[in-house]
């Protein structure tokens, strides 16, 4: 097409020359090849005036025409960037590519400093929010995440869109569990952040596998040297105290660049659930269970992180990285304690049960990966080949004691103890090989190859006793075997125009699945093979206003523990169950955006689930259990309409908003009978965030965030609405070296709910009280070569271009 076009343009040249008129164009970037948008690109003739000029784009792209032949002087300019200016004898239509625009940095007896608000900014299918040498790079990285656009932080969970993102890091998935996660990201400090991408609709280079992807970039250490921090965070309940320390260091030389970093948190954790039950016959009551079940959780887990990067030469890499999360069984201990009162079919006490249930748990997961990059000599072509194990082993130990009483408080001869030992040790193993080629000045082309093989060893041992004596329960012991392996590929492709942006790409995953369950012999096998289509294209109507569109189909596997078939008791009256004919679930997601003056946001979103994965209470009245299941509904729809804004009211007064509308309908088959039962509701959510700088030097800085849920439903459950206010005071001392913050977490305490199952014959209702105000105070501090000098600078940015 290019041909044509310049051969057009050589058949008009002697039709049009008299006008000598011409346009100069290009693109603007920073030293990461980040997009700089809102650069200011002007013509300067011999007088020094401004003759022409233009505005970048999104995209870092600028058109400038209409200009007459002659000498020119072109200058670029930015806030926080150097003057990038070049000389320009104008005969013919210019393209000057992409030009570079430094950092600019101020100079303080000897030692360079550089520091940036954290910005925002919209990518054809993804929010980048950058935060390197910003003025939140002080705190840990759960921390920076509560500033993200699109991202909350409620409840120690992590939410995108209502739903929990896969967590990916440099584009590597994070093999933990949500827990995991948050540990890993509260003990990281996040100086070593380059910038955090919420990808809603990700590309077909990512898994197939979950919803939204929150990609964490981390910035190369460009510090020849040693430098390193420390942070410590304390946070009091309403019963216990919480703590969290942890210290990260780095060290470079010309070649190698190494990261460790080590936390550890010791805490208790006090929960409440008040339950009430009908256990329901012919449509009366026969008896009603009250339940005061309380739990306090001990804990001290340490998470281990290292990596190390050896830059072989310019355009050869290898980086070799390890994570380790330890819960040493001596400080990861449970105690629960579960009174029952049980009435009869006329309301009255017919007998009380105590339950006290220790238990102690030890885990360690151990991750490793080893990359290869190699750049060709073609600029923007390079191969990436990744390796990945994971070792994960755990084990846990209870003792269950059950004590049942008369009213009046005589001995019941029913009293009952049992224990039960349960051991998972999974094994990950995955190769990938990713290829990336830049087409012309703004396309990418993108494919890969992937294996992942997983091997799962699951026990489950329970013991009786009978007359005192210890005797293994074969009805309720078993071991089971699941091996899971998938072959994956993928094509991607990306290009800029004008005004438009496009990517998409086809993700091709086929899977093979078998579970052995030992003790009954019973085996499952199946395999399957899914398409992944992407798409994500925004059209740019003007310089503040932007119109985009969205689809993905996305896959959810059941976890390893939803397919093991064992009964794991809590209570003689309450297990949780798992079932191994479980199938994914496959979702597509349609999205509508609009951007209005570049701040605000208005989002209609369409989701079908199929076979949505559910684990919910379910009352077996016949035998008066509580069982916890795991099922397939049979399809779920969601819709709704969200808005969103991240504005700078005033200088020292940024928010950020997010307020969505939606519809959930729920499609799922009764347990009883193979008819369909339908919930839906309309549900309201909003969070409002306010960040205040208070001091003249913004080293006083203040946020206040509001968050509030209506009502939702999912599968047979309905929740009550929560709310929480939470505000945070932050002080920097000692050049940005140093920072204290003081805080409360869910203010005036509403951030827990209730849930409730009513439906045929089930009827539940249970009151979960937790934790949620907290004190907080917090500690960081940065020591060693924090601040690069001013003679290294040159060296260490083209090392830095190099790397990235």
């Amino acid at each position: 097409m290019t041909r044509y076009l310049l051969l057009l343009y050589g058949l008009l040249i002697p039709f049009v020359s008299f006008s000598q008129e011409f346009k100069i164009s290009g693109y603007v970037k920073d030293n990461n090849n980040q997009p700089i948008a809102y650069a200011n690109v002007v013509l300067i003739v011999t007088n020094e005036n401004p003759e022409f000029g233009d505005t970048t784009d999104d995209s870092g792209k600028f058109l400038i025409d209409g200009v007459s032949s002659g000498n020119y002087k072109l200058k670029v300019s930015f806030l926080g960037y150097k003057e990038f200016l070049k000389d320009i004898n104008l005969e013919s239509d210019v393209d000057l590519g992409t030009m570079v625009l430094e950092e600019s940095l101020q100079e303080l007896d000897g030692v360079t400093i550089v520091t940036k608000k954290p910005t925002v900014k919209r990518m054809v299918d993804r929010l980048v929010f950058n935060v390197e040498n910003s003025t939140i790079s002080n705190d840990n990285v759960l921390e920076v995440l509560k500033y993200t656009p699109g991202v909350l932080i409620v409840d120690d969970k992590i939410k995108i869109k209502n739903s929990t993102p896969t967590v990916y890091i440099n584009d590597k998935k994070v093999h933990l569990s949500s827990n995991e996660v948050i540990q890993l990201l509260e003990g990281t400090n996040a100086s070593g952040i380059k910038s955090i991408e919420v990808i809603t609709n990700p590309p077909a280079k990512y898994e197939a596998e979950g919803g939204a992807v929150l990609n964490i970039v981390t910035s190369k250490n460009i510090i020849s040297g040693y430098n390193g921090s420390a942070f410590g965070n304390y946070k009091q309940g309403h019963e216990f105290p919480k703590y969290s320390f942890g210290t990260s260091h780095f060290f470079k030389t010309n070649k190698l660049n190494t990261y460790l970093n080590y936390s550890i948190s010791p805490r208790k954790d006090f929960s409440q659930i008040l339950q009430k039950i009908n256990f329901i016959e012919n449509g009366n009551t026969m008896s009603t269970w009250e339940s005061d079940f309380e739990k306090v959780e001990k804990s001290a887990n340490q998470n281990i992180n290292a990596n190390i990067d050896y830059e072989i030469n310019a355009n050869n890499l290898l980086s070799f990285s390890a994570l380790t999360i330890l819960a040493p069984r001596n400080n990861s201990k449970t105690t629960s304690n579960a009174v029952a009162e049980i009435y009869n079919s006329n309301q009255l006490l017919d007998s009380t049960q105590s339950t006290l249930n220790k238990k102690v748990n030890e885990t360690i997961n151990t991750s490793i990966d080893l990359n290869y990059v190699h750049k060709f000599k073609e600029d923007g072509e390079k191969i990436t080949v990744s390796l990945h194990h994971t070792d994960f082993d755990d084990s846990s130990y209870q003792d269950v004691s059950t004590t049942y009483l008369y009213p009046g408080g005589a001995t019941n001869p029913r009293n009952n103890k049992f224990q039960t030992f349960t051991s998972q040790e999974i094994k990950l193993y995955t190769g990938q090989v990713d290829y990336e080629l830049q087409t012309g000045v703004s396309g990418m082309f993108e494919s890969g190859l992937k294996f992942s093989s997983i091997d799962s060893d699951n026990i489950l041992t329970q013991y009786d006793f009978d007359n005192g004596v210890k005797v293994e329960d074969l009805d309720n012991s078993d071991q089971f075997l699941y091996d899971e392996k998938n072959y994956a590929s993928y094509v991607s492709y990306s290009q800029d125009w004008d005004d438009w942006s496009l990517k998409t790409g086809l993700r091709f995953e086929y899977t093979e699945i078998m579970g052995n369950s030992i003790s009954t012999g019973q085996t499952n096998k199946s395999n399957y093979a899914k398409l992944f289509p992407s798409l994500s294209i925004s059209k740019t109507l003007n310089d503040k206003n932007e119109l985009y569109l969205n689809y993905s189909r996305r896959i959810y596997r059941p976890r390893y523990s939803l397919l093991n078939p064992f009964k794991y008791f809590f209570t003689d009256n309450s297990y949780i169950v798992g079932d191994p004919k479980l199938v994914p679930q496959i979702d597509d997601t349609f999205t509508l955006g609009y951007t209005f003056n570049n701040n605000y946001t208005f989002e209609f979103y369409y989701r079908n689930e199929n076979n949505p994965i559910l684990e919910y209470i379910y009352q077996d009245n016949d035998d008066n259990l509580l069982i916890y299941k795991r099922t397939n509904l049979d399809q779920s729809i969601s819709y709704g309409l969200d808005f969103i804004t991240y504005k700078q009211i005033l200088n020292w007064w940024t928010i950020y908003s997010v307020s969505s509308i939606f519809y959930y309908e729920n499609n799922f088959f009764t347990p009883d009978s193979s008819s369909i039962f339908t919930t839906d509701i309309w549900s309201f959510y909003t969070e409002i965030n306010n960040y205040l700088s208070l001091l003249k030097d913004k080293t006083l800085t203040t946020d206040v965030s509001f968050v509030y849920s209506s009502p939702t439903s999912y599968g047979p459950e309905r929740t009550s609405s929560s709310s929480s206010l939470n505000i945070n005071i932050k002080k920097t001392f000692w050049n940005n070296r140093a920072s204290l913050n003081l805080g409360v977490t869910d203010v005036f305490n509403n951030q827990n709910y209730s849930s409730t199952i009513k439906y045929l014959n089930q009827d539940n209702y249970s009151d979960l009280r937790r934790e949620t105000r907290l004190f907080v105070l917090g500690f960081n501090y940065k020591f060693g070569n924090v601040f690069l000098k001013n003679r290294e600078r040159h060296a260490e940015l083209e090392e830095r271009n190099r790397l990235d």
